[in-house]
């Protein structure tokens, strides 16, 4: 038993089985179907705060786009669902019947052609990753090739964000524009808004979600982690070991984009439509806010700072609707001020250690251990010249194995 926890300990699973414990037994057990689906709903932002922590907290590269791919996975899958809910019988009343109501109201006569492959639910589930992946390519080796970093990465992946926006908002006929995509109502037939429906969805949500945090840890533990740390904190060293530091960042920011365009696509599916309201700029900068929150060296802590500040979001906002952005702003300030390594560096220097007192303290003492007036008395041991040397740990050696961040 013993062997089993130092292995859960050493590998960080003992916080994924706790987190697994909590979405998969502990939330639908104690929720109605209503908050289950706002849970649920709050777990496809954890795919784009786990991102973070790859990207950012690994790779050291802060991007302030990623609601771009959190936006063209959902719609991407919108699409999909928009299809299937226009079909002839059900638009029979337009002017074109068989085509998004959107696109009849902007007198579009027939389907656009780039349109057509999304009747496939196949290359639906193919497009939510390739075409996120495929941007976030193009940007990025674009940018990382020419050692475009730091600041300006950051503002460019902003102007990214605003560009999709007015883009989306512009093309009103091919989009929907500012409303978006609605009234999305079946999945290859099944109603996705029944009160079933939407606990599958959860569960789906939340096992996809553990999926992904596997998917980042393993990868933390290999070599490509082990660089990816070693890149962030010596990119030069690295860069005149031979490795193409270029393509580690073009990597890790395609893995995040991967990641967030998954959570779009089942937010989607668990909200029922797609907007630009969640592709701009402000969306963006609240994904960042999830992983500083939760802590951006931890994936399980960034699921938890994504379903933090969003039940701080919807309970200030039900209770002081006056309020609630006062309230949302200082809660971001505070953690930040107070724990700037996020609630799993809260968790590493106070609850740690304390637990680690516990466990050493001697049974009937209170948890506390013994005070200098009655501890026993040392024994005097003869004196001895030894001599020892301290390991450097600031040092990173590519050829040697660096310990990876607990998650």
């Amino acid at each position: 038993m013993d062997a089993i926890k130092t292995w859960l300990g050493r590998s960080g699973l003992a916080s994924i089985a706790i987190l697994a414990v909590l979405l998969l037994v502990v939330f639908p057990l104690a929720m109605d179907t209503f908050r289950l689906n706002l849970v649920g709903k709050y777990l496809t932002y954890g795919f784009v705060a786990i991102g973070l922590v790859m990207l950012w907290g690994y790779g050291g590269v802060l991007s302030l786009g990623q609601g771009v791919f959190f936006g063209l996975g959902g719609y991407a899958m919108a699409m999909f669902l928009k299809l299937e809910a226009s079909d002839p019988e059900s638009t029979k009343i337009q002017s074109t019947p068989g085509i998004p109501d959107f696109m009849d109201w902007n007198q579009l006569t027939e389907l656009p052609l780039w349109w057509e492959p999304f009747n496939s639910f196949g290359f639906t589930l193919f497009a939510v990753v390739a075409v996120p992946v495929l941007l976030a390519f193009s940007i990025s080796y674009a940018m990382f090739k020419r050692r475009v970093g730091g600041v300006y990465f950051a503002i460019i992946t902003q102007a990214v964000a605003l560009i999709l926006t007015v883009l989306i908002i512009g093309q009103q006929g091919y989009t929907g524009g500012v409303n978006g995509m609605t009234d999305l109502k079946t999945l290859m037939g099944w109603d996705i808004r029944t009160d079933e429906a939407k606990t599958l969805l959860y569960f789906l949500t939340a096992a996809l979600l553990l999926g992904a945090i596997l998917l980042c840890r393993w990868i933390q533990l290999s070599k490509l982690g082990t660089l990816l740390l070693a890149m962030r904190d010596k990119e030069d060293r690295v860069r005149f070991s031979g490795y193409d530091v270029s393509m580690f960042k073009v990597f890790a920011f395609c893995l995040a984009a991967a990641l967030s365009a998954i959570g779009g696509a089942m937010f989607t599916l668990q909200v029922g439509f797609m907007s630009p309201s969640f592709v701009g700029i402000v969306p963006s900068i609240e994904m960042v806010i999830f992983a500083a929150v939760g802590g951006r060296m931890s994936l399980v802590g960034a699921v938890y700072g994504a379903l933090l500040v969003n039940f701080g979001k919807t309970y200030f906002s039900e209770t002081f609707p006056d309020l609630w952005l006062f309230l949302m702003a200082a809660l971001f300030i505070g953690v930040v001020m107070a724990f700037p390594n996020g609630l799993a560096g809260l968790y590493e220097s106070h609850v740690k250690p304390w637990l680690a007192r516990r466990k050493q303290a001697p049974a009937g003492s209170g948890g506390e251990p013994p005070s200098a007036s009655t501890a026993p008395a040392a024994p005097t041991v003869p004196h001895t010249t030894t001599s020892s040397a301290a390991a450097p740990a600031a040092d990173i050696h590519l050829g040697a194995k660096v310990s990876s961040q607990s998650a």
